[in-house]
């Protein structure tokens, strides 16, 4: 028999982009987890402004359609998928102040915000899927911490859709009130504008000082994460 020649060209599915689906949330409930919720953050980067966690229970029924990682999407596009998740699924929202980032860390802050998130959901929670690395610790149910998890599970997906959009319009209104900075364009992160702000006027309220460059001469979190839209 002759010898098969491996392909000169990667297999699709090994570059194809991740879709997020409801799978993750089957097996909980084949598990015996029921209602299963979703649940994610945004504004962990930014210099300003509070870090925001949202908690989802999709309805099965009624999943909103192109549901995905809130970063993938376009913000006219989070916006319409924003009302309709609100209108189809339990939702629960909370979030962790820049005084509270400072007092303890960014991710303590985060995962504080998530729990409270979690745990005030109008229908209790039975298991919970996390994006990333770590399940907030001090939930009354079992949870999963899902690397890439907003590109995998809707739920996720819908909690980061919900997270950034509310985070998104709270930064819109604090531009009213701190007109300096530019918050509406930027939403709190290090952008150039946003430096130079900071740089005629000093920092405000919402700034977090334990993080670089605010945090001068000493080390502190990175931010140079990368600017979503």
């Amino acid at each position: 028999m002759r010898p098969r020649t491996p392909p000169d060209s990667p297999l699709l599915f090994d570059t194809a982009p991740l879709v997020p689906d409801f799978r993750l949330e089957l097996k909980a409930r084949k598990a015996g987890h029921w209602p299963v919720a979703g649940a994610d953050e945004a504004g962990r980067g930014p210099l300003a402004g509070p870090v925001v966690a949202a908690a989802v229970i999709l309805d099965p029924k009624r999943i909103p359609e192109g549901l995905n990682d809130s970063k993938q999407l376009s913000a006219q596009r989070r916006e319409e998928l924003f009302v309709q998740i609100l209108a189809t699924a339990t939702v629960s929202i909370a979030s962790s102040s820049s005084t509270r980032i400072d007092e303890t860390d960014i991710r303590k802050a985060s995962l504080d915000a998530m729990r409270r998130a979690i745990c005030s959901l109008a229908v209790p929670a039975s298991y919970v899927l996390t994006d990333g690395l770590d399940v907030p610790p001090g939930l009354d149910c079992p949870g999963q911490a899902v690397v890439k998890g907003d590109a995998r599970s809707v739920s996720i997906a819908a909690a980061s859709i919900v997270a950034k959009v509310t985070r998104d319009r709270m930064m819109a209104r604090a531009h009213n009130v701190f007109p300096d900075y530019g918050f509406a364009a930027h939403v709190g992160y290090g952008t150039a504008q946003h430096r130079a702000g900071i740089e005629k006027h000093g920092p405000c309220s919402l700034h977090r000082m334990s993080f670089r460059p605010l945090r001068k001469g000493e080390d502190g979190p990175e931010t140079d994460e990368l600017i979503p839209e």
